[in-house]
């Protein structure tokens, strides 16, 4: 199977707090993650970044030219998100850092149960927090 490209958001407020999700599927199931999405066949990366922002943070029309690119990663999983036996996930991520003005009713509940801010060094040190996650703040 080929891997599978992504974009995650992390998203900080003016305090310098990065906001996670309670993850409520799989892979990664149960662990605190930045929000982020595939990117579809076909689908441009500025419109995919904008289709994400909307699906994962409910931010209509946010273009990609208002985050800084943060890196490429992967992320690996034993686990798939149709939690099919023996078949792993590979991610290849787009990372792109965003700040917002406001924080009011950031997020959506499709992919996650719940949203906390937390500092970076909070998030470092917390076990529930995905590795995948901590990489962008080491």
């Amino acid at each position: 199977m080929t891997p599978l490209v992504s974009i995650d958001l992390i998203v900080s407020d003016y305090a310098g707090r990065v906001l996670v999700g309670h993850r409520r599927n799989r892979p990664a199931l149960g662990t605190w993650f930045v929000p982020g999405g595939r990117i579809c066949k076909n689908e441009r990366l500025d419109a995919a970044f904008t289709r994400i922002v909307d699906a994962e943070l409910g931010i209509a029309g946010m273009e990609r030219s208002a985050a800084r690119f943060g890196g490429l990663f992967e992320h690996l999983y034993k686990d798939n998100f149709a939690g099919a036996d023996e078949i792993s996930t590979h991610y290849v991520v787009l990372a792109y850092f965003l700040t917002l003005e406001s924080t009011a009713s950031v997020g959506r509940f499709d992919q996650h149960s719940r949203y906390i801010w937390l500092t970076p060094e909070a998030l470092l040190a917390r076990d529930d927090v995905h590795e995948n996650t901590k990489a962008y703040f080491r």
